[in-house]
């Protein structure tokens, strides 16, 4: 019996010799990563509702499966998870041939300085507090998904660090 067909990814324009994936259908896929149910509830009901596709995994462990095997477009990862957390699920992903292209906003409670700079330093293109405006969130996956495209996935890291660095110099 043949395996249930998955969405095919195309590739959307070039640029700067990289080239974004798209899944056929046009709708961004998101998979969210987060041992709260509640969380990953409010982020698919939202981002459903912007027209975009989302995945859910309740661990970290079934997160890096789902990415493998899914390919989504981009990670909203939890960092405190139970088993393997959110930091590690990050490095595996980012180290893995077919995983390392997909960004990953962290979306999680711990808010110290030290934890936004881990998480940006292992590669993440975005860190956000919960609790957060989850109207706001369809709008932040869009915009980081549009400037990577552009190949703006470096400069946009290099902001967020800069952000990091002048809110450490407020305090």
């Amino acid at each position: 019996m043949p395996a249930s067909p998955v969405p095919e990814r195309g590739m959307s324009s070039e640029t700067d010799g990289h080239m974004s994936p798209v899944n056929s259908a046009g709708a961004t896929r998101v998979l969210v990563v987060d041992d709260e149910a509640p969380i990953r509830l409010l982020c698919r009901v939202n981002l459903e509702a912007e027209g975009m596709s989302v995945l859910e995994a309740a661990d970290g462990a079934s997160g890096l499966d789902l990415a493998r095997d899914e390919q989504p477009d981009v990670v909203l990862l939890d960092v405190m998870m139970p088993g393997l957390d959110g930091w590690r699920v990050a490095e595996e992903l980012l180290e893995d041939d077919r995983t390392s292209g997909i960004p990953i906003i962290f979306l999680t409670a711990r808010a110290e300085f030290r934890d936004r700079a881990r998480g940006l330093d292992i590669g993440g293109v975005d860190y956000v507090t919960k609790p957060f405006n989850p109207l706001e969130l369809a709008q932040l996956v869009r915009g980081l998904l549009e400037r990577i495209e552009r190949g703006e996935r470096d400069a946009l890291r290099g902001e967020k660090i800069a952000e990091l660095r002048a809110l450490m110099d407020t305090q």
